[in-house]
């Protein structure tokens, strides 16, 4: 607690004049007899005052700061979910804004994920606080004039890449004229586009192996598609760091256990997930490394095992990940993590028939510890892939575009600070 400093002890004279010469007297008195006292100190006035309530206390509370953020959030990432996070960084209360269909068709292309579902995406994000639906793409004065009274915003947000409009012209040239727009810096590595090109690629991996077995396609690294080195993430501590809870369950808590490779993080993961958190205190979640998931899905993972893993640690129902998790969930697993419940969803991708392997839940439920999650949505890492492929001409198209724009900004890029 501050206090004010300008003429206070004046304020004090003038507004209490008696109990202030009171204090005084009693204070030279007892200045001058500290002998008799024995040496007792005397304390600085102003704590005096300040216990007795006499003189007005200020505050220098600090300003709630409101951000807001926005974009398209399809085939929602982990550079959306770092976006987010630096973007709730630079103040107390992140609202995020998700783009209409409409407004992405008209500037974008056609979106592979529908409005429902990359609303579930980005209110599954531990650094989101509320939720916009159906927010323009450009930031006209209108929309920012309800940002700045109904919504309580100070400042919008987006990354150094630019964001242009058709016509050329900034999407944000509103928001930074008015002197309420801030940089964050870009997520290297990934983008929607570069999804939706391996998802292409891997389309091709198929045609062009269509008359190799599987087992020599899939089970040998020599053999591994293309698609699955596409990847230009750069994985470091510092990453998985910042996405982590930093935080263990406690000595008593109900640690509940779910698995599986979460290849392009979608909806249909955030409800299972959100559904695994309700039946305990801490939720575990393991994740398959790639040649695990390729040996009991017959293909490879859309993501890498480490961009899988941040996508899923950034999921607010989600409290610690096992990357690269073993398949079989032995009893030394539930021994060192203290597991008291494991639990698998009722739609999965997971083909038992391709190894003939025993079941791997077979020690939970011979403990009795084993639950089967009906699963709420029926999406799959292949449906999505497949939305793709349907409109395969449409995404060529729009990757095209995309990646001309993309290429152009690599070429102009210079460092930025920040994480």
């Amino acid at each position: 607690m501050e206090y004010e400093t300008n003429n206070w002890i004046w304020d004090g004279m003038y507004n209490h004049p008696h109990v202030f010469g009171g204090l005084m007297l009693t204070a030279a008195l007892l200045g001058l007899s500290t002998s008799y006292f024995g040496g007792i100190t005397v304390p600085q006035l102003p704590y005096l005052w300040s216990d007795s309530g006499i003189f007005h206390k200020k505050k220098c509370d600090k300003k709630h700061i409101r951000v807001y953020m926005d974009g398209c959030f399809d085939l929602m990432h982990y550079g959306h979910a770092n976006a987010l996070r630096q973007a709730k960084a630079l103040g107390d209360e992140l609202v995020v804004g998700v783009v209409s269909d409409e407004e992405i068709i008209a500037n974008k292309g056609p979106p592979v994920l529908s409005m429902e579902e990359r609303l579930a995406l980005v209110s599954g994000l531990k650094w989101v606080d509320e939720v916009i639906p159906n927010a323009p793409y450009e930031i006209t004065e209108q929309f920012m004039g309800r940002l700045f009274s109904e919504h309580k915003i100070d400042y919008i947000i987006h990354g150094d890449d630019p964001c242009l409009l058709p016509d050329g012209t900034d999407a944000y040239a509103l928001a930074k004229k008015a002197g309420r727009y801030k940089q964050i810096k870009r997520t290297e590595g990934v983008s929607s586009t570069d999804i939706v090109g391996r998802i292409l690629s891997s389309l091709k991996d198929t045609n062009d192996g269509e008359n190799q077995t599987e087992t020599s396609l899939h089970k040998t690294p020599e053999n591994q598609p293309k698609s699955a080195s596409l990847s230009q993430f750069l994985p470091t501590s510092r990453r998985i760091v910042q996405f982590s809870n930093g935080k263990g369950p406690g000595p008593n808590a109900r640690v509940v256990y779910i698995d599986g490779a979460f290849d392009l993080f979608h909806a249909g993961h955030v409800e299972i997930l959100k559904n695994a958190r309700q039946l305990g205190d801490f939720l575990l979640v393991g994740i398959h490394n790639d040649e695990t998931a390729c040996e009991h899905r017959a293909k490879y993972p859309i993501m890498h095992l480490h961009e899988r893993s941040l996508s899923v640690l950034g999921c607010r129902y989600v409290d610690e990940v096992i990357i690269g998790a073993p398949w079989e969930v032995t009893m030394d697993m539930i021994t060192t993590f203290n597991i008291s419940l494991v639990v698998h969803g009722t739609v999965s991708e997971y083909n038992s028939s391709l190894t003939g392997e025993s079941n791997p839940y077979s020690v939970p439920k011979s403990m009795g510890i084993f639950k089967l999650l009906e699963s709420p949505k029926s999406i799959t890492t292949t449906s999505v892939s497949q939305r793709i492929i349907a409109n395969h001409d449409a995404y060529l198209k729009r990757n095209a575009k995309k990646k001309e724009s993309e290429k152009k900004y690599y070429a102009q890029k210079t460092y930025v600070s920040g994480d």
